[in-house]
């Protein structure tokens, strides 16, 4: 021990009240008021424990009723995170933030003579001033924290200042995904400054590495780790060329390291189109909007000739892993077709996408914006090997192909109608083949439909 004297601190419990609101998440804070500490600042419900006998959670809707009126069952309170606190002017304490969604009342000033106002503010627009303890808690929270430290310094202000920001959070046990590694974090803070919440937005399969990060002062990134340097190298070379041409669609690459295979990316707006369903009309909107980008993609860099047939060379292992997936007379179809395809005429090739499907796609229906990500199978190819995997999103709706068409500025040439064939039954193999082995069973459910509705439309 370094002294004799055992330290002890207070321990006072905090409430994360959440709702949904028009914008987002809100929380609830109180303005504190009168003789209190901080007054005119903004500060979640909070209170200490009566005494020994009262246990954190009793202590917690205890205070909720006593502040705001509203009643809460225990069973409905979720540990958030605790947050070693010390105060500007040296005490210190312990605080335990609860998560609360559910309770019964309407929140409302309960004891005028400590707070004079109550409200739900979103947690990207917290009002201003905010005790700056509070606000460390809120931001642990919002970054997946347990725990964190938050020691503030003689003549700090006890209103949250951004420009002295004390709180450190502290890492859990190592868990894949958590945040990435400190390698990766320390060249992310170098690219765009301290980041104080990871949110691990990877799709649910080992290589993919994809994380939303937020800086200090509120500004959001994606931070994404390639699985290999042929993919990482592709999408680099793609943000720094023609990508750059699409303007807003797309994100801006802030800064790239091939050791690591990371890259830093600005945010685009929008949400996934990947499972999202509009109205009709809304649809064929989108879909023109699809078109229209392709066609910019394509017209971004001039066409040139091809220099080799369709790629038919990872066929056969494509297909040792697809076949216990196979239909009866799939495999013979896909053999005929390969065969078919080494006759076929060779068309220009242009700049692609290469995974042009709909949950690389964003759309902002407020704006009637539409975004594009993920660069990685960016290559130079045919025009229509950008439609491949979107072919699969207008099936059954002519209205949508038609969209697509139109916003595309013309119709496929019966060449390029002939390539779409083959390069579709290219990529539903490898699709169930790369899904069966990876644990992705929406790829190979998505080639066993292309293979079945190419094989009905090539019958007689």
């Amino acid at each position: 021990m370094s002294s004799t004297q055992r330290h002890t601190e207070p321990l006072d419990v905090h409430l994360i009240a959440v709702r949904d609101g028009e914008d987002g998440p809100e929380v609830l804070l109180s303005r504190r008021a009168g003789d209190v500490y901080a007054p005119g600042c903004w500060h979640l419900v909070s209170g200490h424990l009566d005494g020994p006998w009262e246990d954190m959670v009793t202590a917690l809707v205890r205070e909720a009723r006593e502040e705001s009126g509203v009643v809460i069952d225990p069973a409905d309170v979720r540990a958030a995170v605790t947050v070693h606190h010390r105060a500007p002017a040296g005490g210190a304490r312990v605080g335990v933030f609860f998560e609360v969604k559910r309770w019964e009342g309407t929140p409302e000033v309960m004891e005028h003579h400590v707070c004079d106002a109550m409200g739900w503010f979103s947690f990207d627009a917290l009002p201003e001033p905010t005790v700056a303890y509070c606000r460390a808690g809120l931001d642990a929270y919002r970054a997946g924290a347990r725990m964190a430290v938050h020691f503030q310094e003689p003549g700090d202000p006890i209103a949250y200042d951004r420009s002295v920001d004390r709180l450190l959070l502290l890492p859990e046990p190592a868990a894949r995904g958590a945040v990435p590694e400190p390698a990766v974090r320390a060249f992310t803070a170098q690219a765009v400054g301290r980041i104080t919440a990871w949110t691990d937005v990877s799709w649910p399969r080992e290589e993919s590495r994809v994380w939303r990060a937020r800086g200090a002062e509120g500004g959001e990134w994606y931070v994404k780790i390639h699985q290999n340097d042929c993919f990482h190298q592709r999408e680099v070379d793609a943000l720094r060329s023609w990508v750059s041409g699409l303007g807003a669609a797309t994100p801006r690459l802030v800064a790239a390291d091939p050791t690591l295979r990371a890259v830093v990316l600005t945010a685009v707006g929008g949400r996934s189109l990947h499972g999202v369903t509009y109205p009709p009309e809304e649809q064929r909107l989108i879909f023109h909007r699809i078109g229209q980008l392709a066609a910019t993609i394509h017209h971004s860099a001039p066409a040139r000739p091809a220099q080799g047939m369709l790629p038919l060379g990872k066929l056969e292992r494509h297909l040792n892993g697809a076949r216990p997936h196979l239909a009866s007379g799939d495999e013979e179809f896909i053999r005929t077709m390969a065969e078919k395809a080494a006759h076929l005429p060779a068309v220009d090739v242009v700049p692609t996408h290469g995974d042009f499907q709909l949950r690389n796609l964003r759309w902002d229906g407020s704006a009637e914006a539409l975004y594009v990500i993920d660069f990685e199978r960016s290559e130079d190819g045919p025009a229509v090997r950008d439609f491949v995997r979107l072919s699969d999103a207008w099936h059954g709706r002519p209205d949508l192909f038609q969209a697509v068409v139109d916003g595309y500025g013309r119709p496929f040439t019966p060449e390029e109608e002939a390539q779409l064939t083959v390069l579709s039954i290219l990529d539903a193999v490898s699709g169930i083949s790369y899904g069966t082995a990876h644990g992705d069973p929406e790829l190979v459910e998505r080639g066993l439909r292309t293979l079945a509705r190419l094989r009905t439309a090539q019958r007689p």
